[in-house]
């Protein structure tokens, strides 16, 4: 049996289903993300997982074993599994070595490994209210790691960073399940932050599962234009009210739609299978740069790493 197996779970609120049965397996180590906007229902569906609350109706069953929720145990949630809220708190005028002491389980040895993965060793002789949100989010994290689970829920671990502390508790959540062997699922609001991490993605809307698979296959080949919005900038380009793009997207694409993203085109000289417009906009992101292409009254994103046409000048629009 797989190491997590949800099976129809479902939420109910207010005469409203928030999450709708809900259906999926995880397995050990196996790293699974789940996004949506926000009030998709993603969050409850984690804390249904977490047993911290109870479902209207489904299973779930972590090592073959139900998970109980709320009503059906006096204590709530699940002894092997660690539910890091967005919203955690620390408690204020205590020093994070006591923070620590109150719920280790480890010797010290393992619990120091832990505080080395969270990258937080250096902060245990600190209070509470000299740290940043960032630090403190890790000091979180490291808790709930000393109580030695099996299951890490991340509920929407990137929120309110910077970018420095974003990229910090990236490097932390994947050493968690490299070095400390624990499983991760983790929820975002913004799925092109998972890209990178998951094997699997799950995209909710309104309560519902509205498609999941690979990254790649998500991000080329999304099957709404609400799950293209989610993984990342996109043209969505309509051949039946722009018929230039025939020329360039073929006989397929007649009365279709096509999804595109910026960095399938690419400025080419003038051929058979190209297109012509006039540079609107420049935009450089380090990186790379998004230059905008009014094509027969569309614009089109294109992503391109080296640029030297001005707003205003004649281009030709190619298929990478």
């Amino acid at each position: 049996m797989s190491f997590l197996l949800v099976e129809e779970v479902f939420k109910v609120e207010q005469g409203r289903e928030i999450v709708k049965p809900v259906s999926f397996t995880l397995e050990k180590l196996q790293r699974i993300a789940i996004a949506g906007e926000t009030g998709s229902g993603k969050s409850t569906l984690l804390k249904m997982i977490a047993g911290l609350l109870q479902p209207d109706g489904g299973k779930v069953y972590f090592e073959e074993e139900i998970v109980r929720g709320p009503l059906e145990r006096l204590l709530p949630g699940h002894p092997k599994i660690a539910y890091l809220s967005q919203h955690f708190e620390l408690r204020n005028n205590y020093r994070i070595e006591e923070l620590m002491e109150m719920v280790n389980k480890l010797p010290e040895e393992e619990a120091e490994k832990i505080y080395r993965v969270c990258q937080v060793e250096h902060l245990l002789k600190r209070r509470t209210d000299e740290l940043s949100g960032g630090e403190k989010q890790r000091i979180a994290l490291a808790r709930l790691l000393t109580t030695s689970p099996q299951l890490l829920l991340l509920d929407e671990p990137f929120s309110n960073l910077d970018r420095i502390h974003k990229e910090t508790i990236k490097s932390v959540i994947e050493e968690i399940g490299h070095q400390l062997n624990i499983t991760c699922v983790m929820v975002s609001h913004d799925a092109a932050d998972t890209l990178s991490w998951a094997e699997h993605i799950m995209i909710m809307q309104e309560g519902s599962v509205v498609q999941q698979g690979k990254p790649q296959q998500l991000y080329f080949s999304p099957n709404s234009e609400y799950v293209a919005s989610l993984m990342g900038e996109y043209n969505l380009i309509d051949s039946s009210a722009y018929p230039v793009f025939k020329k360039l997207l073929g006989d397929e694409a007649i009365g279709r739609r096509a999804l595109l993203r910026p960095e399938q085109f690419i400025l080419t000289n003038t051929n058979s299978t190209s297109v012509e417009g006039v540079v609107e906009q420049v935009k450089f992101y380090g990186t790379h740069y998004i230059v905008t292409v009014r094509v027969d009254d569309y614009l089109v994103k294109v992503r391109t790493y080296s640029y030297a046409q001005k707003q205003g000048e004649q281009v030709w629009l190619g298929l990478a």
